[in-house]
């Protein structure tokens, strides 16, 4: 059962169709997309958008589309992620999020981030939970301390070329037991 989180300015729930032009908008924005490989076209970024769906109506939960609760804008995207097993390093669902540059620098990150964790350990009983960025990429770093991430390593990513800018990633992760002696849990 598809399960709506719910933050004091944030709503994270099931993917519906009116969210596709702001998320074309979102994944052909060069800003947004600055630290990956390129840009995902209008038909990439509806099929990734099927898929999203799909994961959460298969499972119940993923990467959830968030609205803000005052307007019921589409800003983005926060949740889990289940990597194939064959991408090694990804062990562990992955917590992750990607928001329209109008809604950054304003805490909805890690607000839907902190509620996307609790969702996690207290109600899926999951035992860890990693999050994995380029090093380049400073503020979704910064978003992985403040939910109480812990570095693990560093390491070059297996998708992307040796000599891209890219390749060279940061790992945290949160095991249950840690998070649970966070104060803001």
């Amino acid at each position: 059962m598809t399960q709506t989180i719910r933050t004091p300015r944030l709503i994270l729930r099931q993917w519906q169709d009116s969210d596709t032009a702001p998320f074309i908008q979102m994944c052909t924005d060069g800003d947004v997309m600055r630290y990956f490989l390129k840009k995902l076209n209008a038909e990439e970024t509806t099929a990734f958008l099927q898929r999203l769906k799909d994961a959460i109506e298969t499972r119940g939960w993923g990467l959830y589309a968030v609205d803000l609760k005052a307007t019921g804008e589409f800003i983005g995207f926060i949740g889990l992620h289940i990597h194939p097993p064959e991408f090694e390093i990804a062990d562990a669902p992955e917590i992750g999020w990607r928001l329209l540059p109008q809604y950054w620098h304003q805490g909805y990150a890690t607000e839907g981030a902190k509620a996307v964790l609790k969702h996690a350990f207290r109600n899926l009983r999951l035992d860890r939970v990693i999050s994995f960025t380029a090093c380049l990429n400073k503020p979704s770093e910064h978003v992985m301390q403040k939910i109480g991430m812990q570095k693990v390593c560093e390491f070059n990513h297996p998708l992307v070329p040796s000599n891209h800018p890219l390749n060279k990633h940061v790992l945290y992760e949160i095991q249950r037991s840690d998070y649970l002696h966070i104060p803001f849990c």
